[in-house]
């Protein structure tokens, strides 16, 4: 009752009770990501993403290659990199704040992103609600922690990378070509938004492959009239003329990368019911939206993100798994979006618990990101195990490794060195660009090969201009060099005489 007038409250339906639940939880798990940003986990790529920036910032017309003492293009030299190290340059802020910086600006481009894109396909308010919650746990019982992927364990270890970045100027992307599809746009709108598909490409090579097949997926389920088809046309011959004039590397020779990047990929086609078994509510989903439009955006762009994972598997391109997130991520939102779709409340509700079910399953399979932000011996058991430690970082080097310097280093300290501003003699990852990679690989692993002669180290190092060896096995048995510092976990830097 309500005072003196005797009137009753309404009571809150369900669907409002459970639109503001995931809206809660919504917030929860971006607080979550916010906090993982102020930690930046060092792990995977942040290594060459944080070197990139470094060249950047003290040679921002000719930075050479980001890993070793080469002057060769780059991959990792995009538009996003180049603003980044113009910022690092502008205000002397250290790499690592930078790229802080970066991973607000990725995570904040992602989720306005994913909220207008859904927006184009539902008018529901908890549409966009439900669409982040699904494509952050609607993965599997697996974590895949990779760059492109939109996993919460994923995200929380490559929020500042180029891709997380990129993914969310994708769903802008969609959302603008849209509204040019449904609505009378001129040339310059078309025009922009080709040069917006190079720069998205140019960004991140495999999320551009992803909002290529997202834009695609978009044009054939609007049906456009004979007035667009120019202007589309135009905005193609634009963005592969940008493709074409950008200046740190040759975006078309990545069609050739070689071997070395198909073995790196090749564990992506690995534990697929593990992976995604979770994703085959989504594509329970899109059957239901097929039946009511064969051209259906989020069909389409599912269909031609399988056919892009099957033909890598098939013909040995296994990069080209790497489009696994336009499969997965128009399931993803298909899921979502059943929640809220027209039809009775009983199918619906149905919807609801199955999403709320596999969510549930999404999330724990995703709790170890928890890790990133409270402390890892305070984490339950369970959570505790599905939790990766963070990698210790090397900026102790730096009292008395300078910018600049080649260190000698293999393996994974080599993914790490060069973030602090030197080289290292082989690069920490797979390098097409650079001719002697190969060469520069096999002279690391004599150098630290047991039983190599000192007169064969000495040659490596005057041919490389190798001035530190950092050994993280601390065993290196080399009189002639001298050790100046040992790490934490007992790695032993030397000065090479």
């Amino acid at each position: 009752m309500s005072g003196e007038t005797g009137t009753r409250r309404p009571a809150l339906r369900p669907a409002a009770v459970g639109r503001v639940l995931a809206t809660g939880v919504t917030g929860l798990v971006l607080l979550l990501l916010t906090l993982v940003v102020v930690q930046l986990p060092w792990m995977g790529d942040l290594g060459v993403h944080a070197a990139t920036v470094q060249r950047l910032r003290h040679a921002p017309l000719a930075p050479g290659n980001p890993l070793v003492d080469a002057n060769t293009p780059s991959p990792y030299y995009s538009p996003w990199t180049l603003v980044l190290g113009g910022v690092a340059r502008a205000t002397g802020l250290d790499v690592f704040v930078v790229l802080r910086l970066a991973a607000a600006a990725g995570l904040a481009l992602l989720v306005t992103g994913v909220w207008r894109y859904v927006r184009t396909l539902s008018a529901h308010p908890a549409a966009p609600v439900l669409s982040l919650l699904s494509l952050l746990f609607l993965w599997g019982t697996e974590p895949l922690l990779w760059s492109g992927f939109t996993g919460l364990h994923s995200l929380a270890l490559t929020a500042a990378y180029p891709s997380t970045f990129t993914l969310g100027l994708a769903f802008h992307f969609w959302t603008w070509l849209s509204g040019a599809l449904r609505r009378p746009a001129g040339w310059g709108v078309w025009l922009g938004l080709g040069v917006l598909w190079a720069v998205i490409l140019l960004c991140h090579q495999f999320s551009g492959v992803v909002a290529t097949a997202g834009a695609a997926a978009t044009v054939a389920a609007a049906r456009p009239g004979r007035a667009v088809w120019p202007r589309l046309g135009g905005a193609l011959l634009l963005g592969v003329s940008v493709l074409g004039a950008w200046p740190y590397y040759d975006f078309f020779a990545l069609a050739d990368a070689g071997e070395g990047l198909e073995t790196v990929h090749r564990v992506l086609y690995a534990q697929p019911v593990a992976r995604f078994g979770l994703v085959l509510l989504g594509v329970a989903a899109l059957v239901g939206r097929w039946r009511r439009d064969h051209r259906d955006p989020l069909v389409v762009f599912c269909a031609l993100g399988v056919l892009a994972v099957a033909a890598g598997r098939v013909t040995g391109h296994y990069s080209w798994a790497r489009a696994l997130p336009a499969a997965v991520i128009p399931a993803q939102l298909a899921a979502a979006l059943a929640v809220v779709a027209a039809g009775s409340r009983r199918v619906r509700s149905v919807w609801a618990a199955l999403l709320a079910g596999v969510l549930l399953a999404g999330a724990w399979a995703q709790a170890g990101a928890l890790g990133y932000v409270v402390p890892a011996d305070a984490l339950p058991g369970p959570v505790a195990e599905k939790y990766r430690r963070p990698w210790p970082g090397y900026g102790w080097i730096t009292r008395w490794v300078r910018y600049g310097d080649v260190v000698m280093a293999e393996g994974r300290v080599a993914r790490q060195v060069p973030a602090y501003g030197p080289y290292t003699v082989a690069p920490g990852y797979p390098d097409f660009f650079l001719a002697d990679e190969e060469r520069r690989t096999a002279a690391t692993e004599a150098y630290f090969a047991a039983g190599t002669p000192p007169a064969e180290r000495r040659r490596t190092e005057r041919e490389y201009e190798v001035r530190w060896v950092l050994d993280h096995r601390g065993a290196l048995d080399d009189p002639a060099l001298r050790p100046v510092a040992r790490g934490p976990r007992g790695e032993v830097l030397y000065a090479v005489p």
